[in-house]
């Protein structure tokens, strides 16, 4: 697929860009260049490949949740900004 110079300045300005006459080649240069190797994804061959949903099979691995008892309650405490009822205090979240 060609890319002309018209099509370059009409996506610039759905894009909003200013563009600037010495950029115009630049930026047709490299659209044409990724429409090209699109178009090589495009057409590669994949008829015997199998399907794969991801790179590897790592699965996300849970810990049991597991209610704890600490005994030393105290010196769990002794860096709260606030505290209320032998717990952590924090302010609000809406």
């Amino acid at each position: 697929m060609k890319v002309s110079r018209e099509e370059i300045l009409h996506i610039a300005n759905l894009a909003h860009l200013e563009l600037e006459e010495s950029e115009i080649d630049t930026y047709l240069t490299n659209l044409q260049d990724i429409l090209n190797f699109a178009n090589i994804v495009n057409h590669a061959p994949v008829e015997n490949l199998s399907l794969t949903i991801g790179a590897n099979e790592a699965k996300n691995v849970f810990r049991k949740d597991e209610i704890k008892v600490f005994d030393d309650n105290k010196a769990l405490l002794q860096n709260a900004i606030e505290k209320e009822q032998n717990m952590f205090k924090i302010p609000k979240v809406l």
